[in-house]
């Protein structure tokens, strides 16, 4: 099974993977963690230049910065997604097509259909058995964070907003894939509506 875990920053995907994929191991699974940006060495290299931004300061152009997405995913899903399920095992990824159709669509504006289409194209069509959306507010996202912010998180309240309406709307049109869950609520309550998602 491909799961993948989606929502804004500060949600809490992270502890939610580990959690996840300690539930499926203990039922018996092999089971892969992984992460976009950054689940290769090539993809370590593009996450330092998305998230900390070009050593000289300047801007990185939004449309590059969705190609760089794109180009992370293609490896990403060469190297390490698709050998593991031909493995036979349970993929776990934080983030994946979603969060560029989330955040270079909806919170960049710069057309989801496009990056649908690009993200497509880099993966091969490769889609996940279940994406789970943790839902949060951007106001609590803003205080879970307790480190300095990066470029993408610095992007201010509206791109958070727009990010987050765009997740919903993809859930919402397709409800067979998507599970949202509130990340308000107590990470052993999420964990448990995770585990029931994924149906241990």
């Amino acid at each position: 099974m491909f799961i993948t875990f989606e929502g804004i920053d500060g949600a809490g995907k992270t502890t939610q993977v580990k959690l996840l994929a300690q539930a499926l191991q203990e039922a018996g699974r092999s089971v892969e963690v992984t992460r976009e940006p950054g689940g290769t060495a090539l993809g370590a290299s593009l996450r330092r230049l998305l998230l900390e931004g070009v050593a000289d300061g300047s801007a990185i152009d939004e449309h590059a910065e969705a190609l760089m997405f794109a180009a992370d995913r293609a490896q990403h899903v060469a190297q390490v997604i698709r050998p593991a399920m031909q493995r036979g095992d349970d993929v776990i990824c934080d983030r994946y097509i979603d969060s560029s159709v989330a955040y270079q669509g909806g919170g960049r504006d710069i057309g989801a259909d496009q990056i649908r289409a690009l993200s497509m194209w880099a993966t091969g069509g490769l889609v996940p058995d279940l994406t789970i959306v943790l839902d949060l507010d951007p106001a609590l996202s803003a205080a879970r964070l307790n480190r300095p912010a990066d470029r993408m998180e610095s992007a201010g309240d509206e791109f958070a907003r727009r990010t987050r309406e765009a997740f919903l709307a993809m859930a919402a049109a397709e409800p067979e894939r998507f599970r949202v869950i509130d990340a308000s609520l107590p990470v052993e309550r999420i964990a448990a509506d995770v585990r029931a998602a994924v149906g241990l």
